[in-house]
């Protein structure tokens, strides 16, 4: 764990300060968006009215265990979810315009690719089989860039190069099946970053690579974001992968945000129980001879609804409340926000796990930790009668 957050440290001077992570009006604004699927007559609640603000030029990293909603998520930026899901509540802000009425392909052309590009998770699948590395990557230049003829083959040549794939003129006559796993990977890369987009969605990149090939591609990304000003958008289970590329994080589970923070408000001072939970189980935070912490249970199962805090039966530091009542989101921070009912000034002191008590004496010393008690922020509360939250 010290070697994943002196890496992040070292990379930005560490994770940068409020004033820096909200700089300025935000670029893309999800504001309580909800989406569901409909599966053999049922409906399954996909997201749960989450908020989220994007800031240009920042990479932010969304967390989770799967099935928490994150590429469900993204997709949804791009109008890219299959066709049984709908979106049926809240905005998708970009640049101040609701792309949530965007209906017909025709419209979302105008932002897929051309302003959010992804770097989908397995390039074996997103990549054609039965056509050229070059071909491809030259048809998203002739199409963005407007580019064609040598002027465009020149570009792939040029993106192939940037990416790390050397004699770009062979490996542009090359099938996809003749490239290795990591090079895949760098070709999903010019091809999104041919498409100059302002925002890159990069879905797990590092799955199924090797240590050393993940920490090339991640080298890769980064160098591509300070190149075009990119802002990125990072989806990822691997909380190393967050500490070397991110300036936030935002905790996804069950479809919801539960906590936002910059990379050190996370890692040295986090809020939500899941949060604790997923640090807890990092391999660098175990103790040689002792079992590996794990997180008991699975999660619920969003084809039912939801009540009070969705983490709380799994969650040892469960209160009363929590079973009943949605908790609103409380601010700690400027930058620090988490929807948890240990942060109401009538919730119990409850003492975190011995591994989260350890990272936040480091938040001290780091200067990162915020109140023990936050704010409700106005709007996050349920619409039904309060309940008191009374735990004893």
């Amino acid at each position: 764990m010290s070697e994943i957050l002196t890496e992040n440290k070292n990379d930005n001077a560490a994770a940068p300060a409020a004033d820096d992570v909200k700089n300025g009006e935000p670029i893309l604004s999800v504001q309580n968006l909800e989406f569901e699927f409909t599966l053999r007559g049922q409906t399954l609640h996909a997201l749960r009215g989450i908020s989220l603000d994007v800031y240009k030029g920042e990479s932010l990293a969304i967390v989770g265990e799967s099935g928490s909603g994150k590429s469900v998520f993204v997709s949804t930026l791009m109008g890219l979810n299959a066709q049984n899901g709908r979106i049926t509540g809240g905005k998708i802000l970009y640049h101040g315009k609701d792309i949530t009425k965007y209906k017909t392909n025709e419209e979302w052309k105008t932002i897929r690719g051309a302003k959010i590009a992804m770097v989908m998770q397995d390039p074996m699948t997103s990549l054609n089989p039965l056509k050229t590395i070059g071909f491809q990557i030259q048809e998203a230049v002739e199409l963005h860039q407007h580019l064609h003829g040598e002027a465009a083959k020149k570009e792939v040549y040029r993106l192939l190069e940037e990416v790390g794939i050397s004699e770009p003129e062979r490996r542009y006559k090359q099938y996809p099946h003749e490239f290795s796993g990591g090079m895949r990977q760098r070709v999903v890369i010019a091809i999104a970053v041919a498409c100059r987009p302002e925002i890159l969605i990069c879905d797990e990149p590092t799955t199924a690579l090797d240590v050393t090939i993940q920490a090339q591609i991640l080298g890769i990304l980064k160098e591509m974001k300070k190149r075009y000003n990119l802002t990125t958008i990072y989806i990822t289970h691997d909380l190393g992968v967050v500490a070397n590329v991110a300036d936030r994080i935002a905790v996804m589970y069950a479809g919801d945000f539960v906590e936002i923070g910059s990379c050190n408000e996370i890692f040295y001072d986090p809020r939500h129980p899941y949060t604790w939970a997923l640090l807890s189980s990092l391999p660098q935070l175990g103790v040689k001879g002792e079992d590996l912490y794990t997180i008991i249970g699975t999660p619920p199962n969003l084809f039912y609804e939801v009540h009070g805090d969705a983490f709380a039966p799994r969650n040892p530091h469960a209160l009363k409340i929590d079973f009943v009542k949605r908790p609103p989101v409380y601010e700690i921070t400027p930058t620090h926000f988490a929807r948890t009912w240990l942060l109401d000034p009538r919730a119990p002191e409850i003492a975190p796990p011995e591994h989260i008590r350890v990272l936040r004496e480091k938040g001290i010393k780091l200067g990162v930790n915020g109140p023990a008690r936050g704010t409700i922020v106005p709007g996050t509360e349920e619409k039904s009668e309060k309940k008191e939250a009374d735990n004893k």
